[in-house]
Order: structure tokens, then sequence, then C-alpha cells
């Protein structure tokens, strides 16, 4: 079996990749290490909680916050479930290998442990894509899900196609054979990121799924629209358009390139990949005026997200201590 994407490339497409590029172009030269770590970890929280609301999460950002930051919240068990599978699968994600079928399977089995009878594993029967309760997509037969994913993986890699335009068709695509008994939706999205992030970091962190949950019912309709017409054409220009959106968001709130002030850079270098109390950092810096320590060191690199505590409810705690930050 050859599989190849059906698709044409509209002159809306090439546009947007145009556009795309100039934003691109601009953020990068900071790099994603110049990327204020406090947004990152934000964009990342958002991430998960619009893929999860795409497919009917009930919990609100504060929540999956919450539960981000190891507090306890009153929710649906299978909800809280979700965001501690998702949370996990991001952790791991970008040091994945894109084009790998096992690599897949891995997520998809982080993703939906004690969600699914089938994580980690592709289908077995029948399955459709849904938009309420009317069948939008009814996917190919489980027999033929192994042999179309290795394909479409083995197509992206190969492909000569720009990452964006590939990125993209590969999300149809995936969406099209629907590989999987449940949480097809969050993998191929999530699967886009990775594809994207091995082309810039950036995409690492980019919260296109955001604004593709407050556009949900375009996303489904234009599904709906490139199955009847054979052509992912119009699902490329919304992708494209979530993509640059997400991009114009980032780049006009100027939440880039904070710079890292000398008191911040001593303090992460005395640190290390240690946790330790803040006598001890104090130590480490050199500083025996806690006042000065706190002002000028400590509180910047929390407040900037460069920094976290042990025990974030209660910041006085006597038995507080600090490291830097997961995300």
């Amino acid at each position: 079996m050859n599989y190849k994407p059906s698709f044409t490339l509209s002159e809306k497409t090439l546009n947007l990749v145009a556009e795309i590029m100039e934003i691109v172009t601009k953020l990068t030269m900071i790099e994603v290490e110049g990327i204020n770590p406090k947004l990152r970890r934000n964009n990342r929280i958002k991430t998960i909680h619009a893929s999860l609301a795409i497919e009917n999460n009930s919990l609100s950002l504060d929540q999956v916050t919450a539960i981000l930051n190891g507090k306890r919240i009153l929710g649906p068990g299978q909800d809280i479930k979700e965001v501690q599978n998702a949370y996990e699968a991001y952790e791991l994600l970008l040091d994945l290998d894109p084009f790998d079928v096992s690599s897949m399977l891995k997520a998809h089995r982080i993703l939906m442990n004690n969600l699914t009878k089938e994580a980690g594993i592709f289908r077995s029967g029948g399955v459709g894509i849904f938009a309420g309760e009317n069948l939008i997509h009814m996917a190919p037969p489980a027999s033929f899900v192994s042999e179309q994913i290795s394909q479409l993986l083995l197509w992206v890699k190969n492909s000569e196609l720009h990452p964006l335009i590939k990125s993209c068709v590969f999300h149809y695509e995936f969406e099209f054979i629907h590989p999987f008994a449940d949480g097809n939706g969050r993998m191929g999205r999530m699967w886009q990121t990775l594809i994207l992030y091995k082309w810039k970091n950036l995409f690492g962190w980019l919260p296109v799924e955001s604004l593709v949950k407050d556009r949900q019912d375009n996303y489904y309709k234009v599904l709906g629209e490139c199955d009847k017409a054979a052509d992912s054409v119009k699902f490329i220009e919304f992708m494209l358009e979530s993509i640059r959106d997400s991009l114009v968001e980032i780049s006009s709130t100027e939440q880039v390139g904070v710079q890292v002030s000398e008191q911040v850079e001593i303090l992460l270098s005395a640190i290390g990949k240690d946790t330790v109390s803040g006598k001890e950092l104090m130590e480490r810096v050199g500083l025996k005026h806690r006042p000065t320590f706190r002002k000028n060191y400590l509180l910047p690199a929390i407040e900037n997200g460069y920094l976290e505590m042990t025990i974030p409810d209660k910041p006085n705690s006597s038995k507080q201590k600090y490291r830097k930050s997961k995300i």
C-alpha cells in the first residue's frame, strides 16, 4: 500500500504560509530559550485545557491550572484524569520521534491511561467522528489502520512540502484514519505540534488549540466538507489561519524575550538541578542580607517563572524549598 494524501495547494494556503513565516522569522530570532518560562507554562496549560475542552472535558482553565499545580479540586474523576494524563503526555512529547509509530503508541498509552481499554494500541473495531449526534465521518476498517498510519508517517517524513503544510495534511489524514478507539482528536492536535516543533522549537509552546476551541464548530464543519470533497485544502487553510492568529497573539502581547537580570542568572546557576531551602540558596549566591536576596534574586525568579516553590500553597512555610521550574 502506498498512502497518498489527497489535497490541493490554494493561493490562500501559500499566502498564509508566507504570513506565518514572516512572524516566525521575527520570533525565532529570540529562540525558545528567550521565551519567558512563565509564558511557556501558561501556554502549555492553555493547550491542555483547550484540547480537552474540545473533547467535552468540563473543567475550567482555573481548575486545570490548579490540578497541574498539585492542588485538589472538585470535579468528575475522568475529567481530572484526562488533565493529568495530558500533562504527562506533553511532558514527554517533545522528546519523541514524530515519524515513529511506536512513539505515537507510547504517547497514546500515556494520554489515554485508564480512560480506554485500548490505550496505546490501534483500534480493533469501527469508529466514526460525530459533531453532537451527527455522524460526519466513518473511518476506514480497523484492519487498514496500522499500515495506513505507517504510510502516512513515512509520507510526512519524506515529503518535500513546507512543514507548515504537511503538518496540516497530517492532521487531517490522521483524523480521517481515526486510528484509535478514543483520543484521536487530542492525539492529532498533539502530533501536529510535535511535527512543527521538530521544525521550529517555538511551536512546542504555541497554544494553537485555544483558537481551535474557539472555532470548534467550524473545525468539525471543515472536516466534513473535506471528506465530501475528497480534498483537505479547506482544513489546511483553517489550521494555517489558527496557527497564524496564535502567533500574532503571542507576538503582539510582547510576551517573548523577557530579559533575565544578572541576579536571576546568578541564582539559577547557583541552584543548578537541586531543590534547596531559601537559606541555602542565599548562601550559594554569597548573600547575608535576606531582604536584598528576596527583592533582587528570589522574587524576580519566581514571578518570571524561572523558579518554583515546593509548597506553593504556603509560601512562608518553614519547610519551603525552591527548584528550577519544570516547564
